[in-house]
Order: structure tokens, then C-alpha cells, then sequence
């Protein structure tokens, strides 16, 4: 397994990890390893723009759109009278 150190860490990240941790009944490190697997987790699932646009707008519900007329289809025109 390998280890990683992590310098200049800001006063205030390291006590919102620290109180996170706690919170959820894990240590420190325990609680890095978990947001590291999670985060590149994500990364991993390609998804395309489709389904992105998708998720985002999925709670707020579905609709219906009204049909539209539609016209027959013309026939082409004929040039031979020229």
C-alpha cells in the first residue's frame, strides 16, 4: 500500500475532515481514502452530454409535448415546361 503526505493543508479544511470524520464514526485518514475513492470513482463513468442534461433536470418531472399538424408531403415540382 502506499502513502501520500499532504503539506500546507488550510487550518479550517483540515477541521471541517476532522469533524466530518467524526461524524461518521471514521478516522481522518479513513475519511480521505473514502472522498479520494469516491470522487475518482465518478471520473471513471463516462457519460455522454445526453444523459448529464438528463440526471440534472430528472427531478423535476416529465412532459408532454403537444403533437404537431403535420402536411402532407408535396409533390416535387416539374421543370419540363420549360
Amino acid at each position: 500500500m502506499a502513502s501520500i503526505t499532504i503539506r500546507n493543508l488550510d487550518d479550517a479544511l483540515k477541521s471541517k475532515l476532522r469533524i466530518r470524520a467524526a461524524r461518521l464514526g471514521r478516522s481522518m485518514e479513513e475519511e480521505v481514502r473514502t472522498i479520494l475513492r469516491t470522487v475518482l470513482a465518478e471520473e471513471d463513468t463516462s457519460r455522454n452530454l445526453g444523459e448529464i442534461i438528463h440526471q440534472r433536470f430528472a427531478v423535476l418531472g416529465g412532459f408532454d409535448l403537444p403533437p404537431i399538424a403535420r402536411e402532407e408531403i408535396r409533390d416535387r415540382p416539374l421543370f419540363d415546361d420549360l
